[in-house]
């Protein structure tokens, strides 16, 4: 068996000057080389064990043997010594902590890798481990990496040696209270900035559980907040030390056609010639029994040894705690195309067990916060080494239900009547959660957003009682597709199918991270990168569209759907509409003012934006889809320019032309939000469409994927040619007459170009859209002067006026 030596970055720089003058002996001596004593000796402060282990202690044998006194102030570990060089990990995550600070127990605080290691003389070191460099033993170079040596966090005076010095007794008073230990360190997002670690103090063990593999402390602490006038508030934390198995699990090398959360190194090898990158999937240990190892190749489906198992939220109200488990375990099916039955469930905690423990991190759970907040979110624990989740947390916000009825409302309401309420039925609501659930639940397998299935089913499909059915409205759970807002109440669509479920891309993603090979991973990625190429040819509706590190596929968008942005859009503001004009009765309530109905009113304002912003990532962009080596189709292709054309007409119909269905009187006569707020956001949104239409940088890659494709892109000429004929329509008849929001908008276009021409980014006017700009302000000048005897009323013609001299100045400035 190959085994790999591992060095972390931080190793390096610490190994610098070790190597000043040629290669020289390490410091430390390696973890194989322990020199254990034959008995324990009385020298550098090493006492005999019974006078270090007293009776006044409490012993507790678990990972490691834990002696405290009763009041928890002193405390040693007893280190096995067959555990020295054993990878743990150090999980530290919030057990309580004060409400305003909008974090909750069960979110995490810092995550390490360590290792106890013999040191010199008479003492232990812990060394924080990294994994960043790696290499096989069969490498010459190996020995090289070997020869970095990990950086020392701590180092431990051996108080005494156990039975047959067979483990060493480490007091860990001192050192859990320390600031900078493993037990207080913080690198989560949402504290690390405001929180000064070297000013932590008061901190104090308040618990410990010890167990076969792992060990969990309890900590209380005052953290100062650099952004609160270095306020200071208390935090409860448990730090759980994890003993990661002593034979990692099997990598399984990302394919960048398969959406996976990934870890990885720097890999170094003697045949190389350069080092190599290597990510490998995030993914759970399922295997077959060993007994079930026959049976699972011929193909039976059998139970895996370890389940994954999910433990719900004792602090979850009981209505909802059916619908989570559901959402869990709808990912069974899932599982069975990988080849196992029963291979995830989830459970409510059983409250009465006295054997287990909630903060013990070999179990899993869906925490329910208590918050405002309006969100969920599935992060795991890994061991760095393979990839391995060894545990999940999933963070459920109360709150998660407000957005859930707005969403619903807003996009399947005219299709469900269940959704024309301010209060869903429990039935309906916990659906909702069911799906949210399984979505994060998604994530804790491994599973990134996948933004870009939903573009894979063709919009009228969205309306197909038979393909629904079949299909589902977007092949995967991971995407951001929400509800089926295309459908038409005509359709007659059942609820069911308004709904996202675990697709056929889910079912495949789960195949390809969980199918046991029992081979290698150089082995494992040959035949499954053969496989994915085969699964992708065969079915276009398992592709894979991140969206979220490569964003310039305006096919990998949140919340979209369907193939064409500006059809699905189209058919999305028509249920708007009729929504806008039931909003009143929906959300009417016994005794309640109108908040409710102000909410969704601006709900429906954002799900309008979604749609103008969804057809706008269209104009003048490319699609981008990953192929192997062999496949010399395009990977990078332009949008079709009938589709670039049609969200024009799209803008021209369902913006452009003002949406006075909007302003619906009836809603915006009552609702609790100033009337000029509801005007402004048409008239914003109009601009900022148009501006970036006509943004300058945007019109420069525009041209230039026109050139580089041949005329098989959309044009700037083209781009300005339509938009002219739909904006300055007016002036073409006998009696010009706009509105205030056309005038507006004439009033943006001419900013556009004129900014497009004395702009910053265009001053060396090297690039066409200089050229075709110019023409442009030639052409809307002399049309603005022909129609200005012919305006309706003073108030146009003033209008046209001011448009003109805005061009007339510009051109004096600029002339020469």
């Amino acid at each position: 068996m190959k085994r790999y030596t591992y060095i972390s970055l931080a190793a390096l720089m610490a190994s610098c000057a070790v190597f000043k003058g040629g290669r020289k002996k390490k410091a430390t001596p390696a973890p194989a080389a322990i020199a254990v004593p034959a008995k324990p000796v009385s020298k550098n402060g090493v006492k005999p064990y019974d006078q270090v282990i007293t009776k006044n202690l409490v012993s507790t044998k678990g990972l490691f043997t834990v002696h405290t006194t009763k009041e928890l102030d002193t405390t040693f570990f007893e280190i096995p010594a067959n555990l020295l060089g054993r990878d743990i990990l150090a999980v530290s995550r919030i057990t309580g902590n004060p409400a305003l600070l909008n974090i909750f127990p069960g979110e995490e605080l810092d995550t390490k890798a360590i290792t106890f290691e013999k040191g010199p003389n008479e003492t232990i070191t812990l060394r924080e481990k990294l994994y960043v460099y790696k290499s096989d033993s069969s490498n010459v170079m190996s020995h090289a990496v070997a020869d970095l040596i990990e950086a020392v966090a701590y180092t431990f005076p051996i108080k005494a040696y156990g039975k047959d010095s067979a483990s060493f007794v480490l007091d860990m008073s001192k050192y859990i209270v320390e600031p900078t230990s493993i037990f207080n360190t913080i690198s989560a997002n949402k504290l690390k900035d405001s929180i000064a670690p070297t000013l932590t103090k008061n901190v104090q063990l308040t618990r410990e559980h010890i167990y076969p593999e792992n060990i969990e402390l309890g900590t209380s602490k005052i953290y100062v907040n650099k952004k609160d006038n270095n306020q200071e508030y208390n935090l409860e934390a448990n730090t759980s030390l994890l003993l990661l198995p002593e034979k990692p699990m099997t990598a399984r090398y990302i394919d960048p056609r398969i959406g996976y959360f990934n870890t990885g190194w720097i890999e170094f090898g003697d045949d190389q010639q350069r080092a190599q990158s290597r990510k490998v999937a995030r993914r759970w240990r399922l295997e077959p029994k060993p007994e079930d190892l026959a049976r699972y190749n011929n193909g039976e489906l059998v139970e895996p040894a370890k389940q994954i198992v999910y433990y719900i939220d004792p602090a979850t109200p009981k209505k909802w705690r059916p619908y989570l488990i559901k959402g869990v375990n709808d990912w069974q099916k899932a599982f069975e195309q990988a080849g196992f039955k029963n291979a995830i469930v989830a459970k409510e905690w059983p409250e009465g067990d006295t054997t287990m423990h909630m903060d013990d991190i070999r179990y899993s759970f869906i925490n329910y916060f208590p918050s405002e907040v309006a969100n969920a979110y599935g992060p795991n624990i890994i061991d760095p080494r393979s990839g391995e989740i060894i545990q999940t947390h999933i963070g459920w916000y109360h709150n998660i239900m407000t957005v859930l009825r707005n969403w619903y409302m807003i996009q399947a309401g005219p299709n469900d009547p269940k959704a024309q309420h301010v209060v869903f039925d429990d039935e309906l609501m916990g659906q909702l959660i069911r799906f949210v659930s399984s979505h994060e639940v998604g994530h804790t397998l491994g599973l990134m957003h996948n933004f870009g299935n939903s573009s894979m089913t063709p919009v009228d499909s969205l309306r197909s009682i038979s393909y629904l059915r079949k299909h589902g409205h977007t092949g995967s759970i991971m995407d951001y597709a929400r509800f089926n807002y295309v459908a038409q109440p005509e359709d007659n669509i059942p609820q069911e199918l308004l709904f996202p479920r675990i697709g056929e891309y889910d079912q495949w993603a789960i195949e390809w991270g969980y199918k046991y090979t029992g081979k290698t991973a150089a082995e494992d990625k040959t035949s499954l990168f053969n496989l994915t190429t085969s699964r992708l040819a065969n079915n276009p509706r398992l592709w894979f569209g991140e969206g979220q590190l490569r964003k310039i596929d305006p096919r990998c968008q949140t919340e979209d759907l369907g193939d064409d942005a500006a059809k699905a859009g189209s058919y999305g503001i028509l249920n708007l509409k009729r929504v806008m004009e039931h909003l009143p009765e929906w959300t009417y309530e016994e005794g309640a003012n109108q908040d409710a109905m102000t909410e969704v009113y601006q709900q429906i304002q954002e799900q309008f934006f979604r749609y103008m912003n969804h057809a706008l990532q269209y104009v003048g962009t490319l699609t981008y889809t990953p192929k192997p080596s062999n496949d010399t189709t395009m990977v990078m292709e332009p949008v079709p320019v009938a589709k670039q054309l049609a969200v024009l007409e799209f803008y021209n119909k369902e913006l452009f032309t003002t949406p006075t269905w909007l302003l619906n009187p009836k809603v915006t006569d009552v609702a609790n939000r100033p009337a000029e707020l509801n005007t402004e956001f048409i008239a914003d949104l109009q601009a900022r469409v148009l501006n970036s239409l006509l943004d300058y940088e945007h019109m420069v890659y525009q041209q230039a994927n026109y050139d580089r494709f041949e005329g098989n892109s959309l044009g700037v000429d083209k781009l300005v040619s339509v938009l002219h004929n739909d904006i300055w329509k007016e002036l073409k008849g006998s009696d010009v007459k706009m509105d205030g929001y056309r005038r507006d908008l004439q009033k943006v276009y001419v900013g556009a170009v004129l900014d497009a021409l004395t702009g910053k980014r265009s001053a060396n006017g090297e690039s066409d859209v200089n050229s075709l700009m110019l023409l442009e302000v030639s052409t809307l000048k002399a049309e603005i002067t022909k129609a200005i005897p012919h305006a309706a009323d003073p108030l146009n013609k003033a209008h046209l006026v001011y448009l003109a001299e805005r061009i007339e100045k510009f051109e004096h400035k600029n002339k020469g």
